[in-house]
């Protein structure tokens, strides 16, 4: 499989009571991890910039009851693991592929699209079902409200 999942995780209700969201970080802001050990020796680790972005968003995740996955990526997916990312069938996903989207090359074969490429698709779904859901509930309030 061109991508793994390394480690999944879930808070748990108590975690996510006592847990605060990071506040929204900016330009020479710093993340520090301190860390006790069960001797009570303390170390802080930095975190580089580049990874505090990803901890920032892994956190708001679990705090909103969302399960996250992290992924050690491969840079190329075949249309079985893009159809797991998309959360839409396999022959949906050559379809799509056939028509351009996502991106794709021939390798012998087989189709290969890049992980990017598929994760910048998926967000365009998510925020398509975002809206039509948002339009859906909407037309069931007309519907309600002045019987359409």
């Amino acid at each position: 499989m061109a991508s793994q999942i390394v480690h999944f995780a879930r808070l748990s209700d108590h975690d996510r009571k006592i847990a605060t969201p990071l506040p929204k970080l900016v330009v020479g802001d710093r993340l520090e991890l301190r860390v006790r050990d069960a001797g009570g020796k303390e170390r802080t680790l930095p975190i580089p910039p580049s990874a505090a972005s990803a901890v920032e968003a892994l956190l708001a995740h679990m705090l909103r009851r969302e399960g996250v996955a992290v992924l050690a990526e491969d840079p190329e997916l075949s249309p079985s693991e893009a159809s797991v990312i998309l959360g839409i069938s396999r022959p949906l996903v050559v379809l799509r592929r056939d028509r351009g989207d996502p991106p794709f090359r021939y390798v012998g074969k087989h189709r290969r699209a890049l992980l990017k490429d598929v994760l910048a698709l998926k967000s365009n779904l998510d925020k398509r079902q975002t809206a039509m859901e948002a339009l859906a509930e909407d037309t069931e309030d007309l519907i309600e409200t002045y019987g359409l």
